[in-house]
């Protein structure tokens, strides 16, 4: 299987984490909310999402406001079995990052977003110049 059919979601609407967490980084401003099954995190106005690996096992999503942290999901990697999409309010999708536990998927974390994975083209890279502030 080459790249570009491993970007794609699958007909059973899932697809690999690699493929999904470069996507979400490049469309975090559309994130509705997000967490686990004990936390949900809401986008507002004022806040922003930021995007980072705390080590080569963690990845890390953080709600920040200004300069203040509001919320933080710590996501393992290799828990996550799969992403799936399914439809939710209104135009909102929820990708639900799945995990097997005891022979049983279960939801360990998820992002709501405005649209799908395929409502908006990936992007092209973007060349900037000048110094980053």
């Amino acid at each position: 299987m080459d790249h570009s059919e491993m970007a794609k979601p699958s007909d059973s609407g899932t697809l690999a984490l690699q493929d999904f967490w470069p996507w979400l980084s490049d469309h975090c401003n559309c994130i509705l909310r997000a967490g686990t099954p004990d936390v949900i995190m809401y986008d507002h106005d004022d806040f922003h999402w930021r995007f980072t690996q705390e080590n080569p096992r963690t990845l890390l999503v953080q709600l920040v406001r200004g300069k203040r942290l509001i919320g933080e999901v710590f996501i393992e990697p290799d828990l996550v079995s799969a992403v799936r999409m399914t439809p939710g309010d209104k135009d909102e999708v929820i990708f639900d990052l799945m995990a097997e536990a005891d022979g049983e998927e279960q939801v360990m974390y998820y992002f709501v977003m405005a649209h799908g994975y395929d409502g908006h083209a990936q992007p092209e890279p973007t060349v900037r110049h000048g110094r980053l502030h």
